[in-house]
């Protein structure tokens, strides 16, 4: 209970500090009055459906969900406010005090507040505020064909030109729209990809919220096959569970929902995709995360009845398993396809000048495809949402990648 006093509390001093922008720009109390009302109005959202209103057994429902998105960015809006009003107050402060000890008034007198200042500091934070809206209301189902071209040495020749789609991390949990839905679904199925690659993630916590989707799902096609994996929220393990066997048996529907949907699920398996007398060996690792993630991934396991020599690609939903264990395995895997990062659902991107996002300082290989000893990784940006029920600047992807053999390329 302090703690949400203390957070009230703080938030309400905030607005009361940014209501002095509005102040300076606008003399109209109406203006005021609905800058009060909508800010109480989104605190007091929030507090209703994360205390009274929570619904059990989820981490995030959806009314949770939108209530953190309105209270991130009306708290974006004023923290960005208030830096520029507290720098304005510190100067003058800094010049009243000069006035009274060096300018021979005697008086402490501060200076009236500049409207161009409150002017400029509204308008910067208007563009966070507006853009977090956006990406709640259209930015995350901005769905995004990112197509790749990756050149190999070894590829068999069968393969050149083999071209996969992989999406990642879909938290079926977290969808409301299913016109969006069927339309990604049908931008996957016309890039009439040879295999389909899932990375994981298929729901936030329960299988239940898969299956109003799983139709939808069940339209993926094609030749070779749909191949996926599990993610870290696919076993459960972020809600309470009444015993452990209600959440085995959630996973076991999972593994099965996603059986019925054709999805080959490989759980620390390994296939090989045949073209003629040549093939190439896809290798599936359960989840395999850092920093206290789940670690059920076995790459020794997955890969007990795959040779040397063959051209390896594994499919593993965390990127970081990659760089702690995948790169200096003595197998030397191609390429491998991951998700988990969303890449934060948030950041800027404009391709060949500007990659970021805050989730960098916590992955280094967080979207996007990165080459280290000779090893290649696509990080997939995801195809759903989670936390913040939008997207801004990082939106939802669908990788196409087109195999190429290097010598071939050459001749060429």
């Amino acid at each position: 209970m302090l703690r949400w006093i203390v957070f009230i509390v703080v938030y309400l001093v905030m607005g009361f500090y940014a209501l002095q922008a509005l102040k300076t720009v606008t003399r109209f109390p109406y203006v005021y009055y609905a800058f009060m009302g909508l800010s109480l109005l989104v605190i007091g959202n929030f507090v209703y459906q994360f205390t009274i209103g929570e619904e059990a057994g989820r981490v995030l429902s959806r009314p949770k969900s939108y209530a953190f998105g309105f209270l991130l960015a009306m708290i974006t809006f004023k923290i960005i406010t208030i830096g520029f009003l507290f720098s304005e107050d510190l100067f003058r402060f800094l010049a009243a005090s000069y006035q009274k000890f060096f300018g021979g008034s005697g008086e402490f007198s501060l200076p009236t507040r500049r409207r161009f200042l409150s002017l400029m500091a509204m308008g910067i934070a208007a563009i966070p505020f507006g853009a977090l809206l956006y990406g709640m209301y259209r930015g995350k189902y901005n769905f995004q064909v990112l197509k790749y071209e990756m050149e190999f040495d070894d590829l068999p020749e069968a393969f050149d030109g083999y071209q996969i789609t992989q999406i990642s991390d879909v938290h079926s949990g977290s969808f409301d729209n299913r016109e969006k839905i069927e339309y990604a679904i049908d931008l996957i199925n016309k890039q009439q990809s040879d295999a389909i690659f899932f990375t994981g993630d298929m729901v936030n916590n329960k299988t239940d919220e898969m299956k109003p989707w799983a139709d939808l799902f069940s339209r993926l096609k094609a030749p070779d096959g749909i191949y996926s994996i599990l993610g870290n929220h696919d076993y459960g393990d972020y809600i309470p569970w009444d015993t452990p066997e209600l959440k085995r048996q959630n996973l076991e529907e999972l593994k099965q929902l996603q059986r019925d949907m054709g999805f080959d699920l490989l759980l620390n398996e390994s296939r090989y995709l045949q073209k003629g007398s040549e093939q190439l060996a896809l290798i599936g690792v359960e989840n395999w995360g850092r920093g206290g993630f789940k670690k059920a991934g076995d790459l020794d396991k997955a890969t007990a009845g795959v040779r040397s020599e063959d051209f390896k690609i594994l499919l593993s939903h965390d990127p970081s398993h990659w760089e702690d264990v995948v790169i200096h395995h003595p197998y030397h895997f191609h390429l491998t396809l991951s998700g988990h990062t969303h890449g934060m659902q948030f950041g800027i991107e404009i391709p060949g000048w500007v990659k970021w996002s805050p989730v960098k300082w916590r992955y280094k290989y967080w979207a996007g495809i990165y080459e280290e000893l000779g090893q290649f990784i696509n990080v997939n940006r995801g195809f759903g949402f989670l936390g913040y029920p939008g997207r801004v600047g990082i939106w939802p992807e669908i990788t196409v990648i087109t195999l190429k053999r290097k010598s071939s390329v050459a001749a060429a």
